[in-house]
């Protein structure tokens, strides 16, 4: 089937261009809307010290008999703010009201906050690395939270993880990491330049074998250092995407203008999700069911 696209012209100047969010991305009339619960959490052992809070989004939909999906969103107050670029909240209810996605319960989690730190705050730390850390925090602290009051699905290919910035290179790894448990990616203008020790994956990738993921990457012609021979942004989304392109992932990767902001990858947020939830799987170079 071909899908016609309309024509729309290209901005002279790539930096400073902003996408206008659709309709997917507005309260519409008569889609109920869900019942977000806020959480706190300051007993971490995976980040001791840390206090932080994620929120959980239930959809009008839900129904206990019915294990939902999961979406777990990193910087979560600002993924959820209905007036922000992302609006999570938003899209999840009209997605689940139209039928494009299955009903999915939200995970919204801020990073951790240091008490009494000159530097108080630990999202750095928590996003760029290249460990289980983070993801540990999540599948044993905060998720067991979440199940113990809601009715999930245990199916890896229903469970997702978004994030933008460092939030994207942290939702990449986890799912790299724990392909048991998540296995469907959002990542945008991923900070993979901020990886201690540098950025592992374009070598990576190739070198095991294919991991079930499905990954939706959005990057900007003008992120950070754009045309710069070191920390390139830009570049390194490009270098990370070649290499699961050759791997033969399913992946998809939308380029925009503009800079360094999250307008594009919370505009192209329903899409994204539509793309990631569909059936049946296409898996790079076979299909499955």
């Amino acid at each position: 089937m071909t899908t016609q696209v309309p024509y729309r012209p290209l901005p002279l100047d790539q930096s400073d261009v902003r996408y206008d969010h659709g309709p997917d991305s507005l309260v519409q009339p008569g889609v109920p809307a869900g019942k977000t619960v806020e959480f706190g959490w300051s007993d971490s052992t995976v980040y001791p010290g840390t206090s932080r809070k994620f929120w959980v989004h239930v959809p009008a939909q839900y129904d206990s008999a019915e294990p939902a999906a999961l979406m777990v969103f990193q910087d979560g107050q600002w993924y959820l703010d209905p007036q922000g670029e992302v609006r999570g909240g938003v899209v999840l209810d009209n997605l689940i009201h139209r039928g494009d996605i299955p009903v999915t319960i939200g995970v919204f989690v801020d990073p951790g906050v240091l008490e009494d730190a000159e530097d108080p705050k630990n999202r750095n730390v928590e996003y760029d690395a290249f460990d289980d850390r983070y993801v540990s925090l999540l599948l044993d602290e905060v998720i067991p939270q979440v199940t113990e009051r809601y009715s999930v699905t245990e199916d890896p290919d229903r469970w997702g993880i978004c994030g933008g910035s460092s939030g994207g290179n942290c939702a990449f790894t986890a799912a790299w990491l724990r392909p048991d448990k998540f296995r469907r990616v959002i990542c945008c203008l991923s900070s993979f330049v901020q990886m201690p020790g540098g950025n592992p994956y374009p070598e990576l990738i190739p070198s095991v074998a294919r991991k079930p993921l499905r990954i939706f990457m959005q990057a900007g012609h003008r992120d950070l250092n754009w045309d710069e021979p070191e920390s390139n942004w830009l570049a390194n989304n490009l270098r990370v995407a070649a290499a699961l392109a050759e791997a033969g992932y399913d992946f998809r990767l939308v380029l925009g203008d503009g800079g360094h902001s999250p307008n594009h990858g919370g505009v192209l947020l329903p899409d994204a999700l539509r793309w990631l939830l569909r059936t049946p799987v296409k898996l790079g170079r076979e299909d499955t069911l």
